[in-house]
C-alpha cells in the first residue's frame, strides 16, 4: 500500500525526483572521490614533500567539495518540494475522499481517526518520502561505491566489508520486526487520545455543569498513559539501536587500524591507501546507517499507508448516479413510498413501510416519542441516508436518480443540532447562497427573528461566530441557521425539531413570518412542542418507526390515543385547543 500510495501521488512530480537522482548521484560520487585524493596526497606528496603536488590536489579537492555542497543543498531543495506536493495532495484526496462520505461511513471510522489520518498519518507518509529522497538515493550509491572503492586500495582487509555489512542488517532487521505492530497500535492509540480530547472540549459545558472534571481527567489520563506505554516501548527499541549501531563503527574501525596497521608494518599496504580504506568503510557504514533511520521510518509509514488506503479505497453508500434525472416540473412535491430503512447492525428497522406526501404550499408536521424515527425520516430526502427498501421522490424523480446538486438547489434542511462554522455571520447566512446581497440577508434575519440581536452587535453582519457557534446563544444560534435555510430560497424546507430552543412568543412570532415567506414551498418541520405546529395542514404521528396517524390538530385529538398522550404530556388537551 505504502509503494502505491507514494507512486501514484508522486507521479506528476518526476522531474523533481529525476532532479534530486541526479544531483544526490553527483554529490555522492564526489564524495566517494575525495578519499582518494586524501590517499594519494599522503602517499606522494606528504612522502615525498611535494608542496606543489599538495597545492594541485588539495585545490581539486576543494572543487569537488563544493560540488558536493551545491549538489546536496539543490537535492534537497528538490526533494522537499516533491515531497510536500505529495503530502498535500494525499491531504486533499483524503479530505475529499471524506466530504463524500455518508453519515454511515463516518460513523464506521469516527470523527476522531478520520482526523488522525488526514492529518497525522499522512505525515508520516509524507515525512517517508522526504527522507527517501535525501537519503535512500544516496545510501545505496553510496554503500555500492564504497565497496567498489575499498576494494581498490586493499583487497585483502575486504573481509572487514562483508563482516560489519552484514552485521549492521541482521540489527536493522531486527529491529524493523519488533516495531512494526508498535506503530500500528501506536496509530489507534492516538486516534483514542484524540477521541478524548475532542469530546472534552465539545462537552466542556456538560463537563463543568456535571462537575465531571475528575472523570473526564482520568479518562484523558488513561488514554494518555496507553499512548506513553506504547511510546516507551518504541523508544526503547530506538535507545538499542544507537549503541548496537555504534559498537559495529567502533569495531570495524578498531579492526581495520589493527589489520591494516599490520600490513603497513610488513610493507604490504601504504599509509594513505589505509587511510582511504578506513574512510570507505564508514562511508559504507553511515550509508547503512541512513538506510537504517529510512528503515525506522517504513514500519510507521506503511501502516500510516495502510490506515490512508482504508479511506481512499471506500466507496461511499450514497454516491452520485450515472446519468442523473431531472425533475420536468419546479413545484417541490415530496412524496414517500413505502419507505423501510435500518442502521447497520441494528435488529430491526427503524422506519418501516412509511408513506406519505408533502404539497407546496402546505406544511406538514412530524411528531412522536424520542427514537420514533423522525430524524431518519426527513434525512432521506436529502440523502444523508439511502432507504432501505422503497422510495423518496422529489417532483416525481426518486432522489436516488438525481444528481446531490440539483437535491440541494431544491431542498434546505436545518438540522437538529444547528451549526455554524467560523467567520462571520454573512459568510454562515451565505452557505446556501453565496451570490445573496445583504438585502437578501437582513430579509431572512428579521424572519427568522434574529435581525435586532445582529444589528446590537458592534459589526453586523460581520460579526465573528466562532466555530460551532459557541459565542452565541442556543436560540440565537437556531435563528441563525434558520436564515441560513431561508437565504437559499428553496422549493423544500426541512426543520428538524427547529425551534426547540426558543421562547414562546419568539417561536409564535418566527412562525407567523415564516407563512408569508414559505407560502409557495413546501414546509416538513419535525416537533416536540405542540404549540409549534398547532396550524400544519397535516400531522403525522409516528411510533416505533410507523405512521400511526395523520390529520390535523383537531382531528387528531379526537382520533389518535398517541397524540392525545403527546398534547395532555405537555398541557391539558382543553387548554391547547
Amino acid at each position: 500500500m505504502l509503494i502505491s500510495l507514494v507512486r501514484q501521488y508522486s507521479r506528476p512530480y518526476k522531474p523533481f525526483i529525476v532532479a534530486v537522482v541526479v544531483l544526490q548521484l553527483a554529490a555522492t560520487i564526489a564524495a566517494l572521490y575525495l578519499p582518494s585524493l586524501n590517499a594519494e596526497i599522503i602517499d606522494r606528496g606528504v612522502a615525498r614533500g611535494d608542496t606543489e603536488l599538495i597545492w594541485d590536489i588539495g585545490m581539486v579537492m576543494l572543487g569537488v567539495s563544493l560540488v558536493q555542497v551545491a549538489a546536496a543543498i539543490a537535492a534537497v531543495y528538490f526533494g522537499s518540494k516533491a515531497a510536500m506536493a505529495v503530502g498535500r495532495d494525499v491531504r486533499r484526496a483524503v479530505f475529499h475522499k471524506v466530504s463524500s462520505f455518508s453519515a454511515q461511513e463516518v460513523n464506521e471510522f469516527g470523527a476522531p481517526s478520520l482526523i488522525t489520518r488526514g492529518t497525522n498519518d499522512v505525515q508520516q507518509v509524507q515525512m517517508l518520502v522526504l527522507m527517501g529522497l535525501n537519503f535512500m538515493v544516496a545510501a545505496p550509491i553510496m554503500c555500492v561505491g564504497g565497496i567498489i572503492m575499498a576494494l581498490r586500495e586493499d583487497l585483502e582487509l575486504s573481509w572487514l566489508v562483508w563482516v560489519s555489512v552484514p552485521a549492521l542488517f541482521v540489527v536493522v532487521g531486527f529491529l524493523v520486526w519488533k516495531l512494526m505492530p508498535l506503530f500500528r497500535t501506536m496509530q489507534t492509540k492516538i486516534d483514542n487520545i484524540n477521541g478524548v480530547l475532542r469530546e472534552q472540549i465539545t462537552g466542556i459545558r456538560v463537563v463543568r455543569a456535571f462537575v465531571r472534571e475528575p472523570y473526564e481527567a482520568q479518562r484523558f489520563g488513561k488514554a494518555n498513559r496507553e499512548l506513553t506505554d506504547v511510546s516507551l516501548a518504541v523508544g526503547s527499541l530506538f535507545v538499542l539501536m544507537f549503541p548496537l549501531i555504534g559498537m559495529i563503527l567502533h569495531l570495524a574501525t578498531a579492526a581495520v587500524l589493527w589489520f591494516g596497521g599490520l600490513r603497513v608494518d610488513a610493507g604490504e599496504m601504504e599509509v594513505g591507501a589505509l587511510t582511504a580504506f578506513l574512510q570507505y568503510l564508514l562511508q559504507i557504514l553511515v550509508a547503512v546507517m541512513m538506510g537504517t533511520f529510512m528503515a525506522m521510518m517504513i514500519p510507521r509509514a506503511s501502516v500510516c499507508a495502510e490506515r490512508i488506503g482504508e479511506v481512499l479505497g471506500v466507496t461511499p453508500a450514497i454516491s452520485e448516479p450515472e446519468r442523473p434525472e431531472q425533475p420536468t416540473r419546479q413545484a417541490g412535491v415530496v412524496e414517500y413510498r413505502n419507505v423501510t430503512f435500518a442502521y447497520p447492525g441494528a435488529e430491526a428497522p427503524v422506519l418501516d413501510n412509511v408513506s406519505f406526501t408533502a404539497r407546496p404550499g402546505q406544511t406538514t408536521a412530524i411528531v412522536g416519542s424520542t427514537g420514533a424515527g423522525k430524524s431518519t425520516l426527513i434525512s432521506m430526502l436529502p440523502r444523508l441516508f439511502d432507504v432501505g427498501s422503497g422510495e423518496v421522490l422529489l417532483d416525481g424523480v426518486p432522489v436516488t436518480r438525481m444528481a446531490h446538486a440539483d437535491i440541494t438547489d431544491r431542498v434546505a434542511s436545518v438540522p437538529q443540532r444547528p451549526y455554524l462554522f467560523s467567520g462571520t455571520i454573512a459568510h454562515n447566512l451565505r452557505f446556501g447562497n453565496p451570490d445573496a446581497t445583504d438585502g437578501d440577508l437582513w430579509e431572512a434575519l428579521t424572519v427568522a427573528q434574529g435581525a435586532d440581536f445582529v444589528r446590537a452587535k458592534d459589526n453586523g453582519l460581520d460579526a465573528p461566530i466562532s466555530q460551532g457557534g459557541t459565542n452565541v446563544s442556543g436560540g440565537q444560534r437556531q435563528r441563525l441557521c434558520i436564515a441560513r435555510a431561508l437565504v437559499a430560497k428553496p422549493q423544500v424546507y426541512l426543520f428538524d425539531d427547529s425551534f426547540s430552543a426558543l421562547d414562546v412568543t419568539t417561536d409564535a412570532r418566527l412562525r407567523a413570518a415564516l407563512k408569508t415567506t414559505t407560502q409557495n414551498a413546501t414546509v416538513i418541520i419535525v416537533a416536540q412542542r405542540v404549540t409549534t405546529i398547532l396550524d400544519a395542514d397535516q400531522i403525522l404521528v409516528m411510533d416505533h418507526g410507523q405512521i400511526v396517524a395523520r390529520g390535523t390538530h383537531d382531528e387528531l385529538l379526537e382520533t389518535s390515543p398517541t397524540y392525545q398522550e403527546i398534547v395532555q404530556s405537555q398541557a391539558a388537551a382543553e387548554e391547547v385547543a
